[in-house]
């Protein structure tokens, strides 16, 4: 039997590209997965995508910031498979109303006088800007503890996080995301020193700039055209591309491995092409 045969996996924004992706693989691997997000039709179209090819999926609608509801989805998950061992929190993103379309201060901002169109930090919506911050860190510390019961009643498991380029340095008008994201680095090595006594490891990825359609509309592609800032991106990653879903799979079945990685917790891993090697001089 495979390391992931028959193990419980739960994967938070599994709807979406890069986690859908890595669902599929650990279904493929063997693995009994249930696929977590806030729209029910995206997760049934990744949980019929594995059953047609023999893998085990249930689907279950929650925000993962709602600790009620995180506690319904625990229950459900020991009662219909057992307990907890993998945990992907994947669930997460950014808000367009919670930044601003330009990259410096204009003391245009302070008297209203920016062109129309223009949006400066202080025209950003508020109310948007916590919300990014409450998906990205709640939407994580509370699956996190919740499973951590399981895994931990259980002998152990582990967790994957989602960091980010932002957890290293902020990107131009992303404050909220890359505030977030900052936090999910520091969370996991915190998070990763409590719960080593009970058997269980969390680690985080770092995704670089991964192709799906909203980066598409944003950055463009090398094959098609990029815009200005997807070409700034392009002449920042040695690897001369963006990112598919299926790089990240290899970094993630490795930290759940319990026989591949079992001394490993706590760390940061970038996905990125080598995003992180240039210092843009």
């Amino acid at each position: 039997m495979g390391i992931f045969e028959n193990k419980v996996a739960v994967v938070t924004g599994a709807g979406g590209t890069l986690c859908s992706e890595i669902a599929r693989e650990l279904a493929k691997e063997g693995a009994k997965v249930f696929l977590v997000g806030r729209t029910e039709d995206k997760l049934v179209k990744v949980a019929d995508q594995i059953k047609a090819n023999g893998g085990w999926a249930k689907t279950y609608a929650a925000d993962v910031t709602d600790k009620n509801a995180i506690a319904e989805l625990a229950k459900f998950v020991e009662q219909t498979a057992g307990p907890c061992n993998f945990l992907v929190n994947g669930a997460g993103g950014n808000n367009q109303k919670a930044m601003p379309s330009i990259t410096k201060f204009d003391m245009a901002e302070l008297d209203g006088t920016l062109p129309e169109g223009v949006k400066g930090l202080y025209d950003i919506d508020m109310d948007a800007f916590e919300s990014v911050l409450k998906i990205n860190t709640m939407g994580t510390v509370i699956p996190t503890m919740e499973f951590a019961k399981q895994m931990a009643k259980n002998g152990g498991g582990s967790v994957i996080n989602f960091a980010s380029m932002n957890s290293y340095c902020p990107l131009t008008r992303c404050f909220a995301y890359a505030m977030s994201k900052a936090a999910i680095s520091n969370l996991t090595q915190s998070f990763a020193a409590y719960y080593a006594p009970a058997k269980v490891r969390i680690n985080a990825i770092a995704p670089g700039f991964m192709v799906n359609e909203r980066s598409k509309n944003y950055l463009g592609t090398v094959e098609d055209g990029l815009t200005a800032r997807g070409q700034s991106v392009i002449s920042h990653t040695p690897m001369g591309r963006f990112g598919q879903a299926e790089d990240l799979v290899g970094c993630a079945k490795w930290l759940l491995n319990e026989e591949a990685s079992s001394f490993v917790t706590g760390i940061t891993i970038p996905v990125d092409g080598g995003f992180l090697t240039l210092g843009g001089v």
